[in-house]
């Protein structure tokens, strides 16, 4: 273990992540390299790359506007956490998962804000929770492999065409909400396909119930 510039205690893996400063447009320093690698490196003609934009989002002020190359995304789910109910001060958390790679920042991937839920800190530790440093529309949490990305940014996705494009699969943390959603989708206990399911009605755990528990049950 050891401590960071705020303090915080950290394993001495995390010295391997990516930065641990705030956004700025500098980019001559070492730390700033973070800006050359997805999700938040720039995608253009330039560099011989294809990126063919299905869908564009933004936040609330305009200062961050983003491009998303898949049609869509690999996974939808609601997240009942109380950490996602107080970071968006809702019932729930609305998010799309995306390759890292499925994004380019058209503008503003400088002006960016980093929240670090585990050690409350903000810096640049991953997991982090990424917003507009203006306006502090959240933008997504970027994970170690993967985006989760908020769909009410996306422009269209209240069309016949953006509902269903990011239609949602199922719940998670569901027993931890604070409003019942009785619509069908399964609802986990923790991470969707990796814990129990929860009964709609009842709002009790379904013993057994683990998909990935009885998947590997099955594979012995």
């Amino acid at each position: 273990m050891y401590k960071d510039s705020e303090g915080n205690k950290r394993s001495e893996e995390g010295k391997k992540e990516p930065h641990q400063h705030q956004s700025s447009n500098r980019t001559d320093r070492p730390e700033d390299q973070w800006k050359f690698r997805a999700p938040y490196k720039i995608h253009d003609d330039k560099g011989g790359e294809n990126f063919e934009a299905k869908w564009k989002g933004k936040c609330h002020c305009g200062a961050v506007q983003y491009e998303l190359s898949r049609e869509k995304p690999l996974a939808s789910k609601y997240c009942h956490c109380t950490t996602c109910q107080r970071m968006h001060g809702a019932p729930f958390q609305w998010a799309a998962i995306f390759h890292k790679t499925d994004i380019n920042f058209v503008r503003g991937h400088h002006d960016l804000g980093w929240y670090d839920p585990t050690a409350k800190s903000t810096t640049h530790h991953l997991p982090c929770k990424v917003q507009c440093a203006y306006c502090r529309t959240p933008i997504m949490d970027e994970g170690r492999n993967m985006i989760l990305l908020f769909p009410t940014l996306i422009e269209g996705i209240n069309t016949p065409e953006g509902r269903k494009a990011f239609e949602v699969q199922s719940h998670m943390f569901y027993q931890q909400r604070v409003v019942d959603v009785k619509d069908g989708k399964p609802k986990y206990k923790g991470l969707a396909g990796e814990s129990n399911l929860v009964d709609e009605e009842t709002g009790e755990e379904i013993e057994g119930s683990n998909p990935k528990e009885r998947k590997e049950g099955e594979e012995k």
